[in-house]
């Protein structure tokens, strides 16, 4: 297939958490190697974590193949059948009171038996237990999790130097700093295992904490549900663009009934950082070609050994962000437990969500160029744009 050359220095692919829906994100990196698009750095937090993983952990070639095998194994639950096709199929047709009973019904089946390669739920419940440790205190266990990622992640070439760049996020309980584990850079180069992975997935009290090495960790979404700072914020500054697939819509009708308000409280919660984040980078970019303009006034016989025109130099940039943000945008049968319908007609549906947004996305080969002079970031959403 032919690459597409991009003229940035770093190509990144940025995945939120969002469990069940983080489908959608498979479509899109489908779309991305349909393209031609390679990218140079894939970051994920909770779900988005298992699907940088598996993007890192295998061949270019086998990846997309790997990801398709994840989420059909995961959507299948670990002990009852599975709902047959036949039925699946005419429930797709029966419009959207018959999504929303279907939806209802996977979605307690997943609440009740877990998910196949993913958790399943933890006996005795630890609500029966007086105090636990805390890698037990969970409704579910996730070591089907760590099995299936074994299988079909190779961490060897994760660690590997010349591997493409992974990075998961999680919160240390005991400090409640945002830690990223990163396979390239820090403490935790080239030594990444599945449970740096289940970890940025452990999101309280549905999974328990993960231990490594004495330190425990939940997942990173309780912190920030993006890791767009940590890729942009990387230094040395390089010109980059971001693919940022995210799970949870900032934009969404009125609440009718009080499950609606949970769900929109999900949205709002798991959204607005990305909102944030893209404002604060931008001002901060800003301030730092404003530097480097300034500096640039100033004589160079003033600025020898001036201590402050020597800070103002290190944090000055010209370097610019381009963000192509993808945003699963939900269904009309879509409810409060979204995130934990694991159904494979579901999939199927978050899957071709997300690569139809992409195809239609790359049609604007205009918004994978750098932004116009004066400007150090852009942001492009298909969505938006359409409105």
């Amino acid at each position: 297939m032919k690459k597409t050359r991009l003229p940035f220095e770093c190509v990144a692919l940025v995945l939120q958490g969002g469990g069940a829906l983080g489908a959608y994100q498979a479509g899109v990196f489908e779309g991305l190697v349909e393209a031609g698009i390679e990218c140079d750095w894939t970051a994920g937090i909770s779900i988005g974590a298992i699907n940088a993983a598996l993007i890192a952990g295998n061949a270019p070639a086998e990846r997309v193949g790997r990801l398709r095998e994840f989420w059909n194994t995961v959507t299948a639950p670990p002990l009852l059948p599975a709902t047959s096709p036949w039925w699946a199929g005419a429930v797709e047709h029966g419009g959207e009171a018959a999504r929303t009973a279907l939806g209802w019904f996977e979605a307690s089946r997943s609440v009740l038996e877990g998910q196949r390669g993913f958790f399943v739920p933890r006996l005795p419940s630890p609500a029966l237990r007086v105090q636990a440790a805390v890698t037990e205190l969970s409704y579910y266990d996730t070591a089907p999790l760590v099995a299936t990622l074994q299988r079909l992640v190779d961490f060897d070439r994760i660690n590997h130097k010349s591997g493409l760049r992974l990075t998961v996020s999680a919160v240390n309980i005991a400090s409640g700093n945002f830690e990223l584990f990163d396979n390239q850079r820090g403490p935790w180069a080239g030594r990444i295992t599945p449970l740096h992975v289940v970890a940025s997935g452990a999101l309280p009290p549905g999974f328990a904490a993960v231990e490594i090495e004495g330190q425990h960790y939940w997942d990173g979404g309780l912190v920030s549900n993006t890791p767009l700072a940590a890729v942009l914020d990387e230094e040395p500054r390089r010109d980059t663009l971001a693919f940022q697939v995210d799970l949870w819509s900032a934009l969404g009708p009125l609440p009718r009934n009080l499950l609606d308000v949970e769900e929109r409280a999900k949205d709002i919660r798991f959204s607005s950082r990305t909102r944030a984040v893209t404002s604060q980078l931008e001002r901060e970019r800003r301030l730092r070609r404003l530097l480097r303009e300034v500096l640039a006034r100033v004589p160079p016989s003033q600025r020898k050994g001036d201590a402050w025109c020597a800070e103002a130099q290190s944090e000055a940039s010209d370097k610019t962000f381009n963000v192509v943000h993808l945003i699963y945008q939900e269904k009309a049968w879509d409810i409060h437990h979204k995130d934990y319908e694991f159904s494979a007609l579901s999939m199927r549906d978050h899957w071709a969500s997300g690569l139809a947004d992409v195809r239609r996305t790359l049609a604007h080969p205009d918004w994978l160029a750098p932004p116009p002079p004066r400007q150090t970031t852009v942001t492009h959403d298909v969505h938006r744009e359409r409105e």
